[in-house]
């Protein structure tokens, strides 16, 4: 007489796999269940359940569901023998379901209903209380259900997992000392919030933008998460042979779309998640605790993988000088100090966080090229930068060409020629070179320098890369009076409009233009956005 677990059998070589062969194990009057955490080729959890000498099984691709509004899917397995009740260990390569077997949370439960389409249970464990209900969607015999939470939430205080958390900023000044400070590595990448929950990973640049599919070694992370729900904060970089950030290796992946070149350069230059702040955790926000209650949470998890780590965080004690002269040495970007009792202030810039740079750093408007000389005749030679004022205007800082490769001055030969146009977009500043050739003001560069001019021009400026994970600053270009009153075109990345009476008040109490106004909608909108 079959006892109902020859699939069972008929998968596994029980010479091979540490996993229990069915035996004499009987039932007990209490229905027992257990979850386990499988890290096979696929992280997902297997619910079993006690019933008629077996354990009924389902894998949960993205874990039991926390309140009755998410319904998730669960695939119905093979029937467990009861000694599957305490398995965990490791279960071979080229075995069935190969990987590390953990046991998240095992009890009793009570059976509310059970037919062959529905069952519905509530769960007695240390960590899953309540109430599920696993119904199939497929036709009959199909191993296609799902499962959902029935009754109250599993945490009735948990809030939804955020969307995106626009990252807090540091302003620039000087290295503070004292005990009430801690100290990071400033980072030469891209600014990433990462969003994570059982099975799913996004992640976000500092504009808002999704670019979860440019950097696909990072997916791991949500696995090693397993079945915690975080929002964190970090860099994305590549690091070079001395385990030091390079933008110029990260840059070519910054705006990379095709499918096929993400794959290649993931192998050739693969990324590294530098994660420094914990926003949110398992159903709550931490942004409000202080930063050093946020860094033990988030060392807790442990997250330190193939191309992802923990940033270090040095306390106070060590002289600033000493920091910044390791920085110089170690040849970094800078240092980013930190208050140990601040909270996390989403999309500000808070004198809480202080960088300081050994390299200074800009994100700068291209406005114009110059032909290059000797092994770039015909190509581009150098890159004149500029950046908006206050009025709008945008003003020239100097041409960049030192630090451009082959390949990224070809890139950019294609796209400067399509932004071709006749006149200087540059409206204030020293006059750029005549020889030039104008572009429209759309793309966004970044470029490291030593110092600044009393003018305000750039001294030996390095090309770094282009840039779409920021905010395309605001650009008043043409400004003329028509019948008297001002306008101007409104340049914003790809975006251009005509706007009319600049000049006008807007708020009489305040004195506040138009101008003003759309200076300050720019400003602000990579928060809203």
């Amino acid at each position: 007489m079959s006892d109902g677990l020859d699939a069972y059998r008929a998968k596994r070589d029980f010479a091979a796999t540490p996993e229990p062969a069915p035996g004499t194990r009987r039932a007990t009057r209490q229905r027992r269940f257990v979850v386990q955490e499988h890290h096979a080729t696929r992280l997902h959890w297997d619910l079993r359940l006690e019933h008629e000498g077996a354990l009924a099984s389902w894998a949960l691709p993205r874990f039991l569901p926390g309140d009755g509004g998410d319904n998730r899917i669960a695939v119905r397995t093979e029937d467990h023998p009861l000694e599957y009740l305490g398995f965990h260990g490791e279960i071979p390569k080229g075995s069935y379901g190969a990987g590390t077997m953990t046991i998240y949370d095992s009890g009793t439960y009570e059976l509310l209903k059970w037919d062959p389409r529905k069952v519905e249970v509530e769960l007695h464990g240390e960590r899953l209380t309540g109430r599920w209900a696993l119904f199939a969607i497929g036709d009959d015999g199909s191993d296609q259900w799902m499962i959902h939470r029935m009754g109250a939430p599993l945490d009735p205080d948990a809030e939804p997992l955020p969307q995106f958390i626009a990252p807090m900023l540091a302003t620039p000044g000087t290295l503070p000392a004292g005990d009430g400070w801690a100290y990071e590595v400033k980072w030469d990448g891209v600014r990433a919030i990462a969003r994570s929950e059982p099975g799913r990973l996004t992640l976000w640049a500092r504009s808002g933008t999704d670019v979860t599919a440019r950097y696909p070694e990072l997916a791991g992370l949500s696995r090693a998460l397993g079945a915690h729900s975080v929002v964190l904060d970090g860099e994305i970089v590549v690091l070079d042979e001395r385990g030091r950030p390079s933008f110029q290796s990260l840059q070519p992946r910054i705006h990379l779309e095709d499918v096929k070149r993400v794959a290649r350069l993931a192998k050739e230059a693969p990324v590294t998640y530098v994660i420094f702040d914990l926003l949110w955790v398992d159903g709550h926000s931490v942004a409000d605790q202080p930063y050093a209650r946020r860094r033990e949470l988030l060392a807790e998890l442990g997250l330190d993988g193939s191309a992802w780590r923990t940033a270090e965080a040095l306390p106070a004690g060590v002289p600033p000088d000493r920091m910044l002269e390791a920085v110089r040495e170690l040849e970094l970007e800078g240092i980013v100090a930190k208050r140990l009792d601040s909270i996390y202030a989403p999309g500000r810039r808070s004198h809480d966080w202080v960088k300081v740079r050994d390299r200074q750093t800009a994100d700068l408007v291209i406005g114009g090229w110059l032909p290059g000389k000797g092994g770039r005749v015909g190509r581009v030679g150098a890159l004149l930068v500029g950046e908006p004022g206050k009025d709008g205007a945008l003003r020239y800082v100097g041409r960049v060409g030192s630090g451009l490769t082959e390949a990224q001055i070809e890139d950019l030969g294609i796209q400067l020629s399509d932004l071709a146009r006749e006149d200087s977009p540059f409206a204030a500043g020293p006059a750029p070179p005549a020889e030039a050739r104008w572009v429209q003001p759309r793309l966004l560069a970044q470029v490291g320098f030593t110092e600044r001019s009393r003018e305000g021009m750039l001294r030996h400026p390095v090309w770094l890369g282009l840039r779409d994970d920021v905010g395309a600053p605001l650009i008043l270009e043409q400004e003329r009076s028509v019948r008297g009153r001002r306008e101007a075109t409104a340049i914003v990345g790809q975006r251009q409009l005509r706007v009319t009476s600049l000049d006008k008040v807007m708020y009489p109490a305040t004195g506040t233009t138009k101008r003003e106004v759309i200076e300050y909608y720019a400003a602000i909108a990579p928060v809203l956005v």
